[in-house]
Protein backbone atom coordinates (compact mmCIF):
# COMPACT_ATOMS: atom_id res chain seq x y z
CA UNK A 1 0.00 0.00 0.00
CA UNK A 2 1.54 3.61 -0.95
CA UNK A 3 2.12 6.23 1.29
CA UNK A 4 -0.91 8.60 -0.27
CA UNK A 5 -3.18 5.34 0.01
CA UNK A 6 -2.22 5.24 3.63
CA UNK A 7 -2.96 8.71 4.74
CA UNK A 8 -6.19 8.59 2.34
CA UNK A 9 -7.09 6.15 4.91
CA UNK A 10 -6.17 7.07 7.88
CA UNK A 11 -8.06 10.53 7.14
CA UNK A 12 -11.24 8.49 5.78
CA UNK A 13 -11.36 6.40 9.49
CA UNK A 14 -10.41 9.94 11.18
CA UNK A 15 -13.86 11.88 9.27
CA UNK A 16 -15.61 8.54 10.02
CA UNK A 17 -15.23 8.55 13.85
CA UNK A 18 -15.94 12.22 14.01
CA UNK A 19 -18.78 11.96 11.89
CA UNK A 20 -19.73 9.12 14.07
CA UNK A 21 -19.28 11.41 17.55
CA UNK A 22 -21.00 14.58 15.97
CA UNK A 23 -24.15 12.49 15.45
CA UNK A 24 -23.56 11.11 18.65
CA UNK A 25 -23.76 14.71 20.33
CA UNK A 26 -26.23 15.96 18.41
CA UNK A 27 -28.38 13.01 19.37
CA UNK A 28 -27.29 13.17 23.18
CA UNK A 29 -28.92 17.23 22.32
CA UNK A 30 -31.75 16.81 20.29
CA UNK A 31 -33.53 12.89 19.90
CA UNK A 32 -36.15 12.23 21.84
CA UNK A 33 -36.54 9.71 24.84
CA UNK A 34 -37.91 6.97 22.28
CA UNK A 35 -35.09 7.59 19.65
CA UNK A 36 -32.21 7.38 22.34
CA UNK A 37 -33.76 4.27 24.03
CA UNK A 38 -33.75 2.59 20.63
CA UNK A 39 -30.11 4.12 19.73
CA UNK A 40 -28.69 2.83 23.05
CA UNK A 41 -29.95 -0.61 22.36
CA UNK A 42 -28.37 -0.17 18.83
CA UNK A 43 -25.10 0.79 20.07
CA UNK A 44 -25.43 -2.12 22.91
CA UNK A 45 -25.73 -4.35 20.21
CA UNK A 46 -22.88 -3.13 18.33
CA UNK A 47 -20.76 -3.65 21.98
CA UNK A 48 -20.45 0.10 22.01
CA UNK A 49 -21.25 -0.08 25.69
CA UNK A 50 -19.97 2.99 26.43
CA UNK A 51 -22.35 4.97 24.32
CA UNK A 52 -24.94 2.66 24.99
CA UNK A 53 -24.66 3.16 28.77
CA UNK A 54 -24.44 7.26 28.54
CA UNK A 55 -27.47 7.31 27.22
CA UNK A 56 -29.31 4.56 29.14
CA UNK A 57 -28.30 7.09 31.62
CA UNK A 58 -29.89 10.05 30.44
CA UNK A 59 -33.42 8.59 29.55
CA UNK A 60 -33.45 6.64 32.79
CA UNK A 61 -34.99 9.20 34.63
CA UNK A 62 -37.27 9.95 31.51
CA UNK A 63 -38.80 6.03 31.80
CA UNK A 64 -40.15 5.83 35.18
CA UNK A 65 -43.18 4.17 35.70
CA UNK A 66 -43.11 2.96 32.30
CA UNK A 67 -42.54 -0.32 31.17
CA UNK A 68 -39.12 0.38 28.85
CA UNK A 69 -37.34 1.10 32.54
CA UNK A 70 -37.19 -2.33 32.86
CA UNK A 71 -35.55 -3.02 29.80
CA UNK A 72 -33.16 0.03 29.91
CA UNK A 73 -32.26 -0.63 34.01
CA UNK A 74 -31.35 -3.95 33.06
CA UNK A 75 -29.09 -3.20 30.15
CA UNK A 76 -27.62 -0.64 31.53
CA UNK A 77 -26.17 -2.67 34.26
CA UNK A 78 -24.98 -4.66 31.59
CA UNK A 79 -22.81 -1.80 30.17
CA UNK A 80 -21.40 -1.19 33.05
CA UNK A 81 -20.47 -4.65 33.68
CA UNK A 82 -18.92 -4.83 29.89
CA UNK A 83 -16.87 -2.11 30.64
CA UNK A 84 -15.24 -3.95 33.36
CA UNK A 85 -17.09 -1.46 36.47
CA UNK A 86 -17.92 -4.17 38.79
CA UNK A 87 -18.73 -2.40 41.83
CA UNK A 88 -21.02 -0.41 39.48
CA UNK A 89 -22.78 -3.77 37.96
CA UNK A 90 -22.96 -5.34 41.12
CA UNK A 91 -25.42 -2.40 42.80
CA UNK A 92 -27.32 -1.98 39.28
CA UNK A 93 -27.96 -5.94 38.88
CA UNK A 94 -29.38 -5.52 42.41
CA UNK A 95 -31.48 -2.84 42.65
CA UNK A 96 -32.81 -4.29 39.41
CA UNK A 97 -33.40 -7.60 41.04
CA UNK A 98 -34.93 -5.75 44.09
CA UNK A 99 -36.82 -3.11 42.11
CA UNK A 100 -38.51 -5.91 39.15
CA UNK A 101 -38.57 -9.22 41.48
CA UNK A 102 -41.27 -10.59 39.23
CA UNK A 103 -39.39 -9.62 35.97
CA UNK A 104 -38.14 -12.42 33.63
CA UNK A 105 -34.86 -10.81 33.77
CA UNK A 106 -35.15 -11.35 37.51
CA UNK A 107 -33.14 -14.60 38.17
CA UNK A 108 -30.15 -13.63 35.49
CA UNK A 109 -29.77 -9.98 37.05
CA UNK A 110 -29.48 -11.52 40.41
CA UNK A 111 -27.09 -14.00 39.07
CA UNK A 112 -25.00 -10.95 37.57
CA UNK A 113 -25.09 -9.40 40.63
CA UNK A 114 -22.82 -12.25 42.32
CA UNK A 115 -21.18 -12.42 39.55
CA UNK A 116 -19.94 -9.00 39.76
CA UNK A 117 -19.20 -9.47 42.93
CA UNK A 118 -16.95 -12.64 41.99
CA UNK A 119 -15.18 -10.60 39.16
CA UNK A 120 -14.52 -7.69 41.59
CA UNK A 121 -12.43 -10.25 43.82
CA UNK A 122 -9.19 -9.32 44.16
CA UNK A 123 -6.32 -11.64 44.59
CA UNK A 124 -5.66 -14.04 47.22
CA UNK A 125 -2.51 -11.73 48.65
CA UNK A 126 -5.00 -9.02 49.23
CA UNK A 127 -7.86 -8.01 51.70
CA UNK A 128 -10.88 -11.00 51.07
CA UNK A 129 -14.08 -9.35 52.10
CA UNK A 130 -15.25 -8.86 49.03
CA UNK A 131 -14.69 -12.78 48.32
CA UNK A 132 -16.54 -13.73 51.64
CA UNK A 133 -19.01 -10.94 50.14
CA UNK A 134 -19.21 -12.76 46.39
CA UNK A 135 -19.64 -16.54 48.65
CA UNK A 136 -22.67 -15.17 50.30
CA UNK A 137 -24.43 -13.62 47.55
CA UNK A 138 -23.66 -17.06 45.50
CA UNK A 139 -24.76 -19.44 47.94
CA UNK A 140 -27.56 -17.09 48.82
CA UNK A 141 -28.51 -17.61 44.99
CA UNK A 142 -28.05 -21.54 45.05
CA UNK A 143 -30.62 -21.63 47.53
CA UNK A 144 -33.02 -19.61 45.82
CA UNK A 145 -33.12 -20.87 42.35
CA UNK A 146 -31.40 -24.11 42.92
CA UNK A 147 -33.23 -25.53 39.49
CA UNK A 148 -31.49 -22.37 37.59
CA UNK A 149 -29.26 -23.18 34.96
CA UNK A 150 -27.13 -20.03 36.15
CA UNK A 151 -27.05 -22.57 39.91
CA UNK A 152 -24.42 -24.76 38.15
CA UNK A 153 -21.44 -21.97 37.43
CA UNK A 154 -22.32 -20.35 40.60
CA UNK A 155 -21.23 -23.30 42.81
CA UNK A 156 -18.39 -23.68 40.87
CA UNK A 157 -17.82 -20.33 41.40
CA UNK A 158 -18.06 -20.97 45.46
CA UNK A 159 -15.88 -23.40 44.87
CA UNK A 160 -12.99 -21.26 43.07
CA UNK A 161 -13.44 -18.40 45.71
CA UNK A 162 -13.11 -20.60 48.50
CA UNK A 163 -9.77 -21.98 47.09
CA UNK A 164 -8.89 -18.38 47.09
CA UNK A 165 -9.56 -17.80 50.75
CA UNK A 166 -7.53 -21.26 51.38
CA UNK A 167 -4.47 -19.94 49.85
CA UNK A 168 -5.13 -16.75 51.64
CA UNK A 169 -4.87 -18.17 54.99
CA UNK A 170 -2.24 -20.48 54.03
CA UNK A 171 0.14 -17.59 52.69
CA UNK A 172 -1.11 -15.85 56.13
CA UNK A 173 0.38 -19.01 57.99
CA UNK A 174 3.39 -19.51 55.86
CA UNK A 175 3.97 -15.60 57.19
CA UNK A 176 3.79 -16.37 60.38
CA UNK A 177 6.54 -18.94 60.23
CA UNK A 178 8.69 -17.08 58.36
CA UNK A 179 8.81 -14.13 60.71
CA UNK A 180 9.03 -16.44 64.22
CA UNK A 181 12.85 -16.35 64.27
CA UNK A 182 12.61 -12.19 64.54
CA UNK A 183 9.33 -12.83 66.84
CA UNK A 184 9.32 -15.90 68.57
CA UNK A 185 5.21 -15.52 69.82
CA UNK A 186 4.64 -15.82 65.39
CA UNK A 187 5.52 -19.29 66.46
CA UNK A 188 2.81 -19.43 68.58
CA UNK A 189 0.39 -17.53 66.02
CA UNK A 190 1.56 -20.34 63.72
CA UNK A 191 0.05 -22.77 65.59
CA UNK A 192 -2.94 -21.28 66.29
CA UNK A 193 -3.63 -20.33 62.55
CA UNK A 194 -2.95 -23.47 61.31
CA UNK A 195 -5.30 -25.26 63.53
CA UNK A 196 -8.03 -23.02 62.44
CA UNK A 197 -6.88 -23.51 59.17
CA UNK A 198 -7.21 -26.87 59.46
CA UNK A 199 -10.87 -26.27 61.00
CA UNK A 200 -11.87 -24.55 58.06
CA UNK A 201 -10.02 -26.43 55.24
CA UNK A 202 -9.93 -30.09 56.68
CA UNK A 203 -9.50 -31.16 52.94
CA UNK A 204 -6.91 -28.90 51.92
CA UNK A 205 -3.97 -29.93 49.95
CA UNK A 206 -1.66 -27.57 52.10
CA UNK A 207 -2.31 -30.01 55.65
CA UNK A 208 0.34 -32.10 55.06
CA UNK A 209 2.81 -29.30 54.89
CA UNK A 210 1.37 -26.95 57.05
CA UNK A 211 0.85 -29.56 60.03
CA UNK A 212 4.04 -30.57 59.80
CA UNK A 213 5.17 -26.74 60.04
CA UNK A 214 2.59 -27.38 63.12
CA UNK A 215 5.19 -29.81 64.87
CA UNK A 216 8.15 -27.75 63.89
CA UNK A 217 6.80 -24.39 65.14
CA UNK A 218 6.08 -25.74 68.59
CA UNK A 219 9.04 -27.22 69.17
CA UNK A 220 10.73 -24.04 68.45
CA UNK A 221 8.47 -22.34 70.43
CA UNK A 222 9.43 -23.99 73.75
CA UNK A 223 12.87 -24.06 72.80
CA UNK A 224 12.75 -20.17 72.89
CA UNK A 225 10.40 -20.04 76.12
CA UNK A 226 11.09 -19.57 80.05
CA UNK A 227 11.91 -22.81 81.83
CA UNK A 228 8.66 -23.04 83.45
CA UNK A 229 6.14 -22.94 79.81
CA UNK A 230 8.65 -25.79 78.11
CA UNK A 231 7.18 -28.95 79.33
CA UNK A 232 3.45 -28.21 77.93
CA UNK A 233 5.81 -26.77 74.84
CA UNK A 234 7.23 -29.82 74.10
CA UNK A 235 4.30 -31.74 75.06
CA UNK A 236 2.68 -30.16 72.44
CA UNK A 237 5.40 -30.82 70.01
CA UNK A 238 4.86 -34.26 70.49
CA UNK A 239 0.75 -34.79 70.75
CA UNK A 240 1.37 -32.83 67.14
CA UNK A 241 4.12 -35.05 65.50
CA UNK A 242 1.37 -38.48 66.35
CA UNK A 243 -1.20 -36.99 64.81
CA UNK A 244 1.03 -35.80 61.51
CA UNK A 245 2.28 -39.79 61.67
CA UNK A 246 -1.33 -41.34 62.19
CA UNK A 247 -2.50 -39.19 59.30
CA UNK A 248 0.60 -38.83 57.01
CA UNK A 249 2.62 -41.97 57.77
CA UNK A 250 4.33 -41.64 54.00
CA UNK A 251 5.13 -38.06 53.90
CA UNK A 252 8.09 -36.06 52.17
CA UNK A 253 8.31 -34.38 55.70
CA UNK A 254 8.42 -37.87 57.89
CA UNK A 255 11.82 -38.07 58.08
CA UNK A 256 12.50 -34.16 59.34
CA UNK A 257 9.19 -34.58 61.72
CA UNK A 258 10.85 -37.68 63.52
CA UNK A 259 14.12 -35.47 64.49
CA UNK A 260 11.74 -33.10 65.61
CA UNK A 261 10.08 -35.66 67.86
CA UNK A 262 13.09 -37.26 68.89
CA UNK A 263 14.87 -33.22 70.23
CA UNK A 264 11.19 -32.94 72.05
CA UNK A 265 11.48 -36.29 74.09
CA UNK A 266 15.17 -35.23 75.00
CA UNK A 267 13.75 -32.04 76.18
CA UNK A 268 11.15 -33.50 78.08
CA UNK A 269 13.50 -36.00 79.57
CA UNK A 270 15.98 -32.91 80.37
CA UNK A 271 12.80 -30.33 81.94
CA UNK A 272 11.98 -34.05 83.87
CA UNK A 273 15.54 -34.54 85.66
CA UNK A 274 16.21 -31.01 86.67
CA UNK A 275 12.40 -30.95 87.87
CA UNK A 276 13.26 -33.81 90.17
CA UNK A 277 16.48 -32.42 91.03
CA UNK A 278 14.84 -29.11 92.28
CA UNK A 279 12.67 -31.28 94.21
CA UNK A 280 15.19 -32.98 95.70
CA UNK A 281 17.20 -30.31 96.51
CA UNK A 282 13.62 -28.64 98.22
CA UNK A 283 13.21 -31.72 100.21
CA UNK A 284 16.43 -31.36 101.71
CA UNK A 285 16.16 -27.88 102.76
CA UNK A 286 13.02 -28.83 104.21
CA UNK A 287 14.76 -31.48 105.75
CA UNK A 288 17.82 -29.13 107.01
CA UNK A 289 15.02 -26.41 108.45
CA UNK A 290 13.29 -29.29 110.57
CA UNK A 291 16.98 -30.69 111.67
CA UNK A 292 18.67 -27.43 112.72
CA UNK A 293 18.05 -26.53 116.98
CA UNK A 294 16.25 -23.02 117.42
CA UNK A 295 17.88 -22.27 121.21
CA UNK A 296 18.60 -19.06 122.57
CA UNK A 297 22.03 -17.67 122.45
Amino acid sequence: MSIKIKKYSVLVSILLILGSCGKFSKLQKTGTTEQKLEAAMNYYRKADYYKAGLLFEEILPLLNGKPEAETATFYNAYCQYHQGLYSMSQYMFKNFYDTYARSDYAQEALYMYTYSLYKDSPISSLDQSSTLSAIGAMQDFVNTYPESLFSAEATKLILELREKLEKKAYEKVILYYKTSEGDIRNFKSSVVAISNFQREFPDSKYNEELLYLKVDAEYKYGMNSFFEKQKDRFQEAVTFYQEFVDKYPTSKFIKNAEKIYDESVKELARINKVEKEIEVAKAADKAAKLTTPTGNN
